[in-house]
């Protein structure tokens, strides 16, 4: 078996409705988009106008959580700030899951390395999500896209820790770091059982930085943008992302490749795969 992924070097906001359509998935009941809010300085994150397509078409709640590093995200009164600030709250009706505890405990008993996840617990208000990823750099995962989404992405402050930390959230900067991209994809896998795969994701491949848009001082973009992949699969779309940057003939890619192999990015993607969260082998469908 392998997965569809719909790959356009086409990059514009009707393009990835395009792309979304042509998944061909219904996101029933009330859906919700995760997007990345971006943190204050970063000038690399996609911006609420450049989504607003397919936020509009989908009907959906922006959801975010809150971070558990300093910075303007890290607690709800400054993250909603930030939230209004890079416009997100003009266009969408937004909702932070974790403004108000509990979390929402999800067990995980066939983890490889976790064996719970802490969810923002609104996120049991939704029946679907729509995952909105911006693939870039990361420097500690190596790289960010869909299955970093659904992991850190949904984890409430403190679950974001506890993802780091592999179980131990006292170690957020210190854990094995295998164990951590290996709890990444434990808490993608719970995400994904509680919508029942109800979930379409789209990697929108720009402004690819070694850095992640959590980054406040952020490197510049180093390779040319690539496009836009849709798929019902979080595995086979950051898959098709790795192997469309190894493919690319740009000068900036080996400083992108660095970043990803010097911290194992593939491995969340090895990890995720073994779980059960999605396939590594897919058919790349090209749309002009």
């Amino acid at each position: 078996m392998s997965a569809v992924v719909y790959f356009s070097p086409v990059i514009t906001p009707e393009k990835v409705l395009e792309l979304y359509r042509l998944v061909d998935k219904e996101l029933s009941g009330r859906v919700a988009v995760k997007v990345h809010s971006g943190e204050k300085g970063n000038q690399n994150f996609l911006k609420p106008e450049f989504w607003e397509p397919v936020i509009r078409h989908v009907g959906g709640t922006v959801v975010e959580c809150n971070t558990a590093y300093d910075g303007e995200r890290n607690d709800t009164e400054r993250h909603k700030k930030l939230l209004s600030y890079h416009g997100w709250q003009d266009r969408f009706n937004v909702d932070l899951m974790d403004e108000q505890g509990p979390d929402m405990e999800l067990s995980i008993p066939d983890g490889q390395r976790i064996k719970k996840n802490y969810l923002g617990k609104n996120i049991k208000n939704y029946d679907s999500m729509l995952v909105l990823s911006h693939f870039k750099g990361h420097p500690m995962g190596g790289y960010g896209g869909a299955l970093k989404q659904l992991s850190i992405g949904c984890a409430s402050s403190f679950g974001k820790a506890y993802i780091h930390g592999a179980g131990e959230p006292e170690k957020i900067w210190t854990a094995d770091h295998d164990s951590f991209l290996e709890s990444m994809a434990d808490a993608a896998g719970s995400v994904i059982e509680l919508f029942k795969g109800n979930i379409v994701y789209i990697n929108v491949m720009m402004n690819m930085s070694v850095d992640c848009d959590c980054c406040a001082v952020a490197e510049d973009p180093c390779i040319a943008d690539i496009g836009i992949l849709a798929s019902d699969d979080p595995v086979a779309i950051d898959q098709a992302c790795i192997d469309l940057v190894y493919a690319s003939s740009d000068p900036g890619k080996p400083h992108l490749l660095e970043r990803i192999e010097s911290r194992n990015g593939v491995h969340t993607i090895e990890a995720a795969a073994k779980c059960g969260c999605g396939c590594r082998e897919y058919k790349l469908i090209e749309v002009k």
